[in-house]
């Protein structure tokens, strides 16, 4: 069913102007990955990011038939680099999937270990960096006529989870931005976000105690993205989901059909009480 929904999805994403370019950070694996191929699958030409691993960013670009940059997003003016090689390359940049990101696992009882530092650092990639692409980004979004930001959040920007403390508090700060970004620069530009619960990836391979533990998540494991089909970012039945499941069916279709996102942004706004209460949004459709 997900796969005929992205299916469905997807013929939004390509019309007759010349094919659309789509920035994708974070992308040589995991959920990155799974975006960039979904993308490029329905017609974008998808550029390439990460930090390290560029030997699979470069490889991953190759079978895309896109582009690589590696950039640091973190670090002052890496996110304009990285804007700029894309405008540089192919001309324009019509969607941004801010999905890099970094964690550190501490037992939320720790206190004492999630230090100012580990903070830091985690905001710096998390939040910041998310902010300059965006920055950076925008006013090639705005002249795209259709531009699409997605922000790739986690069910711990929402719920009592996550690896750690640092890291659940970041992502509830991305999902705020995402929403004060939606009202600021929509409707020109759609700004969403997405936000899965454990997925399987390398970064998680090892975290066995933590997807055991996903059996205390069961009470909210109703769908908690803020795009449609959300039942594939959160954990089904306490389970963690695999990228392929995630990352085509949120950040691809989020950027198809205003009409299909429930985000509360400017200009797209589901009022299907079904939905609305999913992305915990009051239930009452509003007016205007």
């Amino acid at each position: 069913m997900v796969g005929r929904q992205i299916a469905e999805m997807g013929r939004f994403l390509v019309n007759d102007r010349a094919a659309p370019v789509a920035l994708v950070t974070g992308s040589t694996s995991g959920i990155g990955a799974a975006v960039a191929r979904r993308l490029a699958a329905d017609g974008m030409r998808v550029v390439v990011n990460s930090v390290s691993s560029v030997g699979a960013g470069q490889a991953l670009a190759a079978e895309l038939d896109g582009h690589y940059v590696q950039a640091d997003i973190s670090v002052d003016g890496e996110g304009a680099r990285l804007v700029a090689e894309t405008v540089e390359r192919f001309g324009r940049v019509d969607v941004l999937v801010n999905n890099a990101g970094t964690t550190v696992r501490i037992d939320h009882a720790d206190l004492d270990a999630a230090t100012p530092e580990i903070f830091r650092r985690l905001y710096d990639v998390n939040v910041v960096g998310a902010w300059q692409v965006t920055v950076a980004a925008m006013p090639h979004l705005r002249a795209s006529g259709d531009g699409c930001v997605v922000n790739v959040s986690s069910l711990a920007g929402i719920r009592p989870a996550g690896s750690s403390i640092p890291y659940a508090v970041s992502k509830a700060a991305l999902n705020h931005l995402t929403l004060l970004l939606a009202n600021t620069v929509g409707p020109a530009v759609r700004v969403n976000a997405v936000a899965p619960g454990l997925v399987d990836t390398p970064w998680t391979a090892e975290w066995h105690d933590i997807r055991a533990g996903s059996r205390r998540w069961r009470p909210y494991a109703g769908p908690a993205s803020r795009t449609t089909s959300p039942k594939s970012c959160s954990p089904p039945c306490g389970r963690s989901t695999r990228p392929a499941r995630c990352g085509p069916s949120t950040a691809a279709s989020a950027c198809a059909d205003p009409a299909s996102i429930t985000c509360r942004s400017a200009g797209s706004r589901s009022r299907s009480p079904r939905l609305r209460a999913a992305a915990g949004l009051p239930v009452a459709a509003r007016r205007g």
